[in-house]
């Protein structure tokens, strides 16, 4: 399975929010077995360390930043997912937009976010950190 993290889960692990915490750290670990792919965009990542500097410093962030990418996949958001937001009437939001066609470029399954609603215009699952656990993980435990 290949999932796509948005910023707001990255920066609830990096910043250990609760209690967005508990479930996104455990997605999170999904990047250490073979059937999950995990993905996050250059976007995803700026705003990620930009809320981590704020909390823990710009070395502690840049810390977190780099264990964080050496588990995960960056989806790739250049020219065609730009155009793509752009021609894309549904998306009014630009940013959400970009991750949502990054996910696609990288083939994702399912988004993670903790705002739902701003991917009402998604062709592919979109689920909070908690729905993922319900759906996805629970019954495999």
């Amino acid at each position: 399975m290949r999932i796509f993290l948005d910023a707001n889960i990255l920066v609830a692990v990096l910043n250990k929010e609760y209690p967005v915490f508990t479930y996104a750290a455990r997605i999170l670990s999904l990047a250490d077995k073979p059937r999950y792919k995990i993905y996050t965009s250059p976007i995803c990542l700026a705003i990620a360390f930009y809320f981590s500097e704020k909390k823990s410093g710009r070395k502690a962030a840049k810390e977190k930043i780099k264990t964080l990418v050496s588990h995960i996949g960056i989806a790739e958001t250049g020219e065609d997912e730009v155009l793509q937001t752009i021609s894309n009437r549904k998306s009014s939001d630009f940013e959400n937009g970009l991750e949502y066609y990054a996910a696609l470029a990288s083939k994702c399954d399912v988004i993670i976010t903790e705002d739902v609603t701003d991917y009402f215009f998604a062709d592919i699952d979109v689920q909070t950190s908690n729905g993922f656990f319900e759906k996805y993980l629970k019954s495999n435990l």
